[in-house]
């Protein structure tokens, strides 16, 4: 007869219980805003799960940029309207031919899934939680109040809810924190909550609230700093969770990569160049042209494009960049065999033909194997892939200006280029020492495209979201030379840099 000791603790090994199988639990989405407290447990597929993240960080890394170029809140919205639209739409609940519930979904998943990989890191959580509360901070402002007030009572952030009555017995000092003149009428009109004044030191440093006997009354208008606040302090310690978790988790083989290049996008978003031909139909994109089209091109190209003049010659990954470069701007196979054949003035046609006539075919896809002919040959390369690949080395001018030059060396070529406003260098220094590189670049890009910039926006030649953060090489050129041309005939774009990062 065995005895069973009640008294006895029952041991469970933690590991079996951390990594036990979740139970699956359709998940409801009543409301638009999210604090993502519950974690995902559906399946979904590898493409949506790579798909979905990269369209939130592209979200993410444009909430970012508007932050670094100090936009108001009026045209950070503006700005990112179209953006969201695109890559993470949430329509509200008024919105009834909408798939509420996909669209929801696809923010929930993204959103756990970025944790997972920004929280390897102390810079990646910091960053993921401040790009995250800009996020909500821009949805929580555009929500319907209706809305957001029913979703801040499912918080149970423990705030307690002004009677009426209250209301109209305090009602000479909670007007005298919402503005002077405020009578009884606009002050019951006023959603008002009671909290610890503890929690709001800010609020009260700033008179905007009213306290008596330990309890700060917060007016609607000042509540979004509460939920902001309250949005933040979750995050930050999902995340520090995430990252302790991290260690002991055996994750599938397919998503380490994955969540690999996601962490690494967060220096510079990445983008992937789709299309063959010519990018801008009209332009003359020849090889005698190339001198004359540099004026188009970003820092490194340039750069590269100076190198090999003056040297006749450049290094492997130097002619690599920048052949696939020329290719993306849509210099065809023939005309870039003659453009490196008159660049390599130095050496004979032999010497050509045997050393460095194959590389450049094989980077167009005309020659190599079956899937290399198949797929074009190599893409041009992002950003991204330019600042975390193969740095250069001594005798090398590939890699990017900004992450790569001294800083003397960068000044003197920004200045070279046209870029002599003190107060540009300046930015471009701190962008830099804050490894901030594409907004460097992009610096550098509105200050030279400063009069054409504020003309397409005027007369709507071009929209915001045509004009979002460059993050390629090739998009760079590009929106150059049409901002450039806006006097000319109308050229069709082909080709389209496909910003996914």
């Amino acid at each position: 007869m065995n005895r069973i000791d009640v008294k006895r603790r029952n041991v469970i090994d933690h590991r079996k219980k951390q990594f036990a199988v979740p139970q699956y639990k359709e998940t409801q989405y009543p409301h638009r805003l999210n604090f993502y407290t519950t974690p995902p447990t559906a399946d979904i597929t590898l493409e949506q799960f790579e798909q979905w993240a990269i369209d939130r960080l592209r979200v993410l890394a444009e909430l970012e940029a508007c932050s670094f170029r100090n936009k108001t809140p009026a045209e950070t919205e503006l700005h990112m309207k179209p953006l969201l639209d695109k890559y993470l739409r949430l329509d509200a609940n008024s919105s009834t031919a909408s798939p509420l519930h996909a669209q929801r979904q696809k923010d929930h998943y993204s959103h756990f899934i970025l944790r997972l990989a920004f929280a390897s890191t102390e810079d990646l959580r910091r960053r993921f939680a401040r790009a995250e509360t800009m996020l909500f901070r821009l949805r929580f402002q555009t929500d319907d109040s209706r809305e957001r007030a029913a979703f801040i009572r499912t918080l149970n952030l423990d705030w307690e809810p002004v009677s009426d009555e209250e209301k109209r017995e305090l009602a000479p000092q909670l007007a005298s924190t919402i503005g002077y003149g405020k009578r009884a009428p606009q002050v019951l009109d006023e959603d008002w909550l009671k909290v610890d004044w503890t929690r709001v030191p800010d609020l009260i440093e700033n008179r905007k609230v009213y306290v008596r006997a330990g309890k700060a009354y917060v007016p609607g208008k000042e509540q979004q700093s509460m939920v902001l606040n309250a949005f933040t302090k979750r995050l930050e310690t999902e995340l520090e969770l995430t990252a302790r978790a991290l260690p002991r988790l055996d994750e599938d083989d397919r998503l380490t990569p994955i969540l690999d290049h996601l962490s690494k996008n967060f220096i510079a978003p990445d983008a992937s160049y789709a299309g063959s031909g010519a990018a801008i139909e009209g332009a003359e994109i020849t090889a005698r042209n190339i001198d004359n089209l540099s004026q188009h091109f970003p820092m490194c190209m340039t750069h590269l494009h100076r190198s090999l003049r003056r040297d006749a010659h450049l290094k492997h990954y130097g002619r690599l960049q920048y052949t696939l470069f020329l290719k993306g701007i849509g210099l065809s196979l023939e005309e870039s065999l003659i453009f490196w054949r008159s660049a390599f003035n130095k050496i004979t046609d032999d010497t050509f033909n045997k050393e460095y006539r194959y590389n450049v075919r094989h980077a167009y896809g005309d020659v190599g194997g079956d899937s290399n002919r198949r797929s074009g040959g190599y893409s041009p390369y992002s950003c991204q892939k330019i600042l975390t690949e193969h740095a250069p080395g001594p005798g090398e001018a590939h890699g990017c200006p900004y992450r790569h030059f001294s800083p003397e060396n960068l000044t003197t070529l920004l200045r070279a280029s046209g870029v002599t406003d003190r107060a540009v260098l300046e930015g471009v220094k701190v962008d830099t020492e804050n490894q901030k590189f594409h907004m460097a670049c992009n610096r550098v890009f509105e200050h030279l495209h400063k009069a054409e910039i504020k003309r397409a926006k005027d007369e709507g030649i071009m929209t915001a979201a045509q004009l979002e953060t460059i993050v390629h090489p090739n998009e760079y050129f590009k929106r150059s030379y049409l901002l450039k041309h806006m006097d000319g005939k109308q050229h069709k774009e082909k080709g389209d840099v496909n910003m996914e990062g």
